[in-house]
């Protein structure tokens, strides 16, 4: 057995070595943001108004690959513009949605996440383009409250009565597609609650569609 001192000396060395790989870790990231940024721009100047944490989110989301996260960026901008056009989305645009009281924000977590509670149980299939503007309103609420210094949210996905008349496909795939794309590296952890055994039917056809990140979350 190591005397006490050398132990202590080896877990100082390591614990070194840990931080020094962090710092190369983070110098190279800041690198990459500072190449994606000016390729980003040059393809549309409407970039120069995204602060760098939004340019390294979409990095992260492509594994630090700069042409692939520039890609995913440059299409969200244009989608931003399409879909967004006035730069938020009105509760006149969702009115029918909103009624259904399926999405609340209750505080934070130990890591200080905001958590968002959505009642699965309360979503019924209806006009797709309306939900996909809810689901937007949803994730720019959700992201105008993070506390500084959060970039993440909790969701707790609650079924409680879950039935075949919620089961959206389209809209589940839709709104997949948003957080994934459009709002990258914002979800820290999903948790699904109260799930009935039909829910697996139409969990098995959306999860093919989820990307390995999201899956691990």
């Amino acid at each position: 057995m190591k005397p006490k001192q050398e132990q202590e000396e080896e877990e100082r060395l390591g614990n070194n070595n840990v931080m020094e790989m962090n710092e190369r870790e983070n110098e190279i990231e800041q690198s990459k943001v500072g190449i994606m940024r000016a390729l980003v721009e040059r393809e549309d100047p409407s970039a120069k108004d995204v602060d760098d944490l939004m340019i390294r989110r979409f990095l992260r989301a492509r594994d630090l690959d700069i042409e692939k996260a520039s890609n995913l960026f440059l299409k969200y901008l244009s989608w931003r513009r399409a879909f967004v056009p006035n730069g938020s989305i009105a509760v006149s645009e969702i009115s029918n949605e909103i009624t259904h009281n399926k999405l609340f924000m209750q505080g934070l977590d130990k890591k200080g996440r905001p958590i968002v509670v959505c009642f699965g149980g309360r979503h019924k299939q209806n006009n797709l383009e309306e939900f996909k503007r809810y689901v937007v309103y949803g994730l720019d609420k959700i992201c105008s409250r993070m506390p500084r210094g959060e970039e993440k949210f909790l969701c707790i996905g609650d079924l409680v009565g879950w039935g075949y008349s919620n089961s959206d496909i389209r809209g589940y795939l839709a709104a997949l597609s948003i957080l994934q794309d459009c709002f990258p590296e914002r979800l820290g952890k999903l948790i699904i609650v109260n799930v009935p055994y039909i829910f697996m039917t139409a969990w098995k056809m959306v999860y093919p569609f989820i990307d390995s990140k999201t899956k691990k979350k």
